[in-house]
């Protein structure tokens, strides 16, 4: 799948920290992420660590506060350590685990409008859990940003599908063309669509 361009709110996402310190504790592994707050965050690294076999023991969350450094960025501390029952001390795993929380927490979902045929179709995708389980509350923002736009749909559905090695759950929205809203011909109301459509999904609209 296409990723489509980042808008300007959620290029702070690439500007994530994230560190491993394992002086602090004698039994536990502390992963210290500094990223821009938003929407789905928390679920997001949950979703990765457990993916990736981590289990945590303990976690605090901090917002920003006024007249903090780290204004708009959410602070995140885990004592974490493997299935195995080990600390998480090798720096080639750290590597690998810290690449993939970034990668996670800057493209959670993918969002993207194409052609079929003579109808405009949106997609939106978000990685299926190993559990099984897909995003919360996806449907119900993506058709939130549509409506908020004035479009309407003309059918919807979901289903899944293997990509990148990973399974993906892949909504689909046929959008109805009007003359109000043109589709069909504009890249500038389609891109309008793409990014009211994420900035919902990622919180960035109430």
């Amino acid at each position: 799948m296409c990723l489509s361009l980042l808008s300007a709110e959620l290029k702070k996402v690439q500007t994530a920290t994230i560190n491993f310190d394992n002086s602090l504790s004698p039994a536990h592994t502390l992963v210290q992420i500094i990223c821009a707050d938003q929407k789905g965050l928390i679920y997001d690294i949950l979703r990765t660590l457990k993916d990736c076999n981590i289990q945590i023991f303990y976690g605090r969350f901090r917002s920003d506060k006024k007249g903090s450094v780290n204004k708009g960025l959410r602070e995140v501390d885990l004592f974490v350590k493997q299935v195995d029952g080990k600390k998480v001390i090798d720096t080639e795993k750290q590597d690998v685990l810290r690449s993939r929380l970034r990668s996670e927490m800057l493209h959670p979902l993918r969002v993207m409008i194409v052609s079929r045929g003579p109808d405009t179709e949106l997609l939106v995708a978000n990685p299926v859990e190993l559990s099984g389980k897909g995003r919360p509350r996806v449907f119900y923002d993506a058709t939130l940003a549509l409506k908020a736009l004035g479009i309407c749909i003309f059918s919807a559905e979901i289903g899944r599908q293997a990509a990148l090695e990973r399974q993906w759950e892949v909504y689909r929205f046929l959008l109805d063309d009007s003359k109000e809203f043109p589709l069909a011909n504009s890249v500038t109301n389609r891109n309008r669509v793409v990014d009211r459509v994420r900035k919902t999904l990622m919180g960035c609209y109430n």
